[in-house]
């Protein structure tokens, strides 16, 4: 998937937050950010309108992304 350089602006607390989520995902902050943005798109109601439009496969990316974290939450669960 192609990607683009933008600017963003956060405060310090999201930043930290961002910061220490990719390193424990083992990821770069823009690869987590960029995965929470596709994740909360999908989780808001966003679902692209063409199939073969490249936000479809972002789409189902984001999905996966979402059976993961849940995956992982219940493994977090069981043990206790």
């Amino acid at each position: 998937m192609a990607t683009r350089k933008v600017t963003v602006s956060l405060d310090d607390g999201v930043l930290a937050f961002a910061e220490k989520a990719a390193k424990a995902r083992g990821v770069s902050v823009s690869a987590w950010l960029s995965r929470a943005a596709r994740r909360e798109a999908v989780r808001t109601g966003f679902h692209a309108a063409d199939p073969r439009d490249e936000l479809r496969t972002a789409e189902q990316v984001a999905l996966r992304d979402e059976a993961e974290l849940a995956t992982a939450l219940e493994d977090l669960r069981a043990q206790g």
